[in-house]
């Protein structure tokens, strides 16, 4: 039996709650230790999750030899940081989407990863469902031959943004960084490749920041794209992938149930179905997949890649993640602009 991945958390907010209440109950993954810069609120949150061993500060975290791993829920403006210094003190990481504010810090952190011989994933919690792998199987064995173009969508309404750090220009907020991310990772997942070109529209809050964000996508090979993002919306949360012959449609939500109403932490069913057939009297199909937390998916495929030390997995994981950063790039210069703008080349 491998040895379970033994987690740090750095910082305690609703995220890090979240995280430690679905995985500790995993067999794959120990919490070992939390820590906060307020001592009293990283022991409370030890003493609700069973946690061994709180920290008063981030740099004790990393200094804890008790620790394979962090996770990284801290605000967006803060992961190039700590996630370069967690690989300093040569801890694994596991950061949060946005992976940062840029394709330059992006770059900064998975350098700092290779030199000090630990890996690093962003965590995107749908892209660890089992839907999201029979997505890509249904891609892979040609159910709706090749990929044409694809639309995604994902938005939804503070109740309170007073004060929500969503609206704070500094610390990386904004629709485009927060929901946008989503919705562009599942075209880059699909696409297989980052655009060359990007022209976006975007309405603006007077913090500064997007509250709502529409895009196109050019993809060298002539393939387009489009998403939309928005933080003053109903929830919604959508892909369609439009084939030579046929469609796929999945709503790729982070946690899953297979109960309609009644689940305990307010999980839902996530559809994803297909039609094989160009007609539109080709009935869909509905495709069924196993359920549960994105984040106990995410920290257990974390812990196999590591245990296997597959660097080829984590690899493929980095383009992406610089990928998706460059194209994030360019789509909120192209908001401001108002013209089309070019994708930055990243490269691993």
């Amino acid at each position: 039996m491998t040895q379970p991945l033994r987690f740090g958390i750095l910082g305690c907010a609703r995220i890090a709650r979240q995280f430690a209440r679905d995985v500790r109950e995993s067999p794959a993954v120990q919490l070992q230790a939390v820590a906060s810069r307020d001592a009293t609120k990283a022991a409370e949150f030890a003493a609700e999750f069973g946690i061994p061993r709180s920290h008063a500060s981030y740099e004790a975290l990393l200094a804890d030899a008790g620790i394979d791993a962090v996770y990284i829920p801290l605000p967006n403006s803060l992961h190039a940081e700590w996630a370069i210094k967690a690989a300093e003190a040569g801890k694994h990481v596991l950061c949060e989407k946005p992976l940062a504010l840029g394709l330059d810090e992006v770059r900064a952190m998975f350098d700092a990863a290779r030199r000090h011989g630990v890996m690093l994933l962003e965590s995107f919690p749908y892209y660890f469902q089992p839907q999201t792998g029979a997505l890509l199987e249904l891609l892979r064995e040609g159910a709706i031959g090749s990929v044409r173009s694809m639309q995604s969508s994902f938005g939804f309404a503070l109740s309170n943004p007073q004060g929500n750090i969503r609206f704070d220009p500094a610390l990386g907020g904004g629709a485009l960084l927060d929901a946008g991310c989503y919705a562009l990772s599942i075209i880059r997942l699909v696409m297989g490749a980052a655009p060359v070109k990007v022209r976006a529209d975007a309405d603006w809050d007077p913090s500064g920041v997007d509250i709502a964000t529409a895009a196109t996508l050019y993809f060298a090979d002539g393939r387009r794209a489009q998403f939309s993002c928005a933080m003053n919306t109903a929830n919604h949360r959508r892909a369609v992938i439009i084939g030579s012959d046929g469609t796929l449609e999945t709503e790729y939500l982070n946690h899953t149930s297979d109960q309609a109403a009644g689940d305990g932490w307010g999980y839902l069913p996530s559809e994803l179905r297909v039609r094989r057939g160009i007609s539109n009297a080709i009935p869909f199909e509905a495709v069924e997949s196993g359920v549960g937390s994105g984040f106990r998916f995410a920290a257990e495929a974390f812990a196999a890649v590591i245990a296997a030390g597959d660097q080829a997995a984590i690899d493929r994981a980095a383009q992406a993640s610089l990928d998706n950063a460059a194209t994030l790039e360019a789509i909120a210069r192209s908001s401001r602009s108002g013209l089309a703008e070019d994708v930055r080349a990243a490269t691993t």
